[in-house]
């Protein structure tokens, strides 16, 4: 058994097909920046709409939140060009996470990038493991791909049993976005 101690920064990812995934990390940024550690969030996918989350975001002093997305795969009218902005969020994401200067960051849907074949999981187990050793990174999105949460400290798989949307009920403000 480890000491209590001991410092190990470590890799949680919250995935499946319920709604929740990306509101479980903001949660835990909640907590970190309540004591007082620097957080990131890089987003591979939100970009079209400015969300309740990124507006709030830009009054948080030790937080940074990017918004790296062209918005959802499936409107998207040219996925060249959704290849080359996930390219990007993900040397941002490793420039923060090499860095030194964070606690905890959030690569918010990079599963996303995964699927398409835009990112490879290996390149990113890579650098995680080049990390420093207190740093926290929460993966979101759907499908997480195994190689990623076979190496995972914690992997919570988000379920809805029941979802409004299914009811025709749309999207809502301060619940959904």
């Amino acid at each position: 058994m480890k000491s209590s101690s001991e410092k190990k920064g470590l890799l949680l990812v919250f995935t499946g097909p319920g709604k929740g995934k990306t509101t479980a990390a903001l949660g835990i940024l909640f907590r970190s920046l309540g004591r007082g550690l620097k957080c990131g969030v890089v987003q591979y996918l939100k970009g079209k709409w400015e969300t309740g989350e990124r507006k709030f975001a830009k009054t948080i002093p030790d937080l940074e939140f990017y918004v790296m997305g062209l918005g959802f795969t499936w409107e998207s009218d040219d996925l060249d060009r959704d290849k080359e902005a996930a390219r990007k969020a993900w040397q941002k994401s490793k420039e923060m996470i090499l860095s030194g200067m964070y606690k905890i960051i959030v690569l918010d849907e990079i599963t996303y990038a995964f699927h398409y074949g835009w990112l490879e999981p290996e390149e990113v187990l890579q650098t995680l493991s080049d990390k420093p050793k207190d740093l926290h990174i929460i993966i979101t999105g759907r499908n997480c791909p195994s190689i990623i949460t076979d190496s995972a400290d914690l992997v919570s798989y988000i379920e809805s049993p029941k979802h409004p949307y299914k009811n025709g009920i749309p999207a809502q403000i301060g619940i959904d976005y």
